[in-house]
């Protein structure tokens, strides 16, 4: 799994953000049961998955630091 870049994710709206981000929720969830069931092929892909998501979230962060 290829992980994103900030400035892709920055182009997105706030909406398709959060959205993305929730769905990369559920992905990384599914990913740990795989984990514990040994079906996870990559588990690399766990390690993506979480900086995706603290990418996120400092955007979504920095978006609410500024429009105060």
């Amino acid at each position: 799994m290829k992980s994103r870049k900030a400035s892709d994710l920055r182009s997105l709206t706030t909406e398709e953000l959060t959205s993305f981000m929730n769905e990369s929720i559920e992905n990384i969830t599914r990913l740990r049961f795989q984990l514990v069931l040994g079906q996870l092929q990559d588990s690399g892909s766990i390690k993506t998955l979480r900086k995706d998501i603290a990418r996120m979230k400092t955007i979504l962060h920095e978006r609410t630091s500024n429009a105060n």
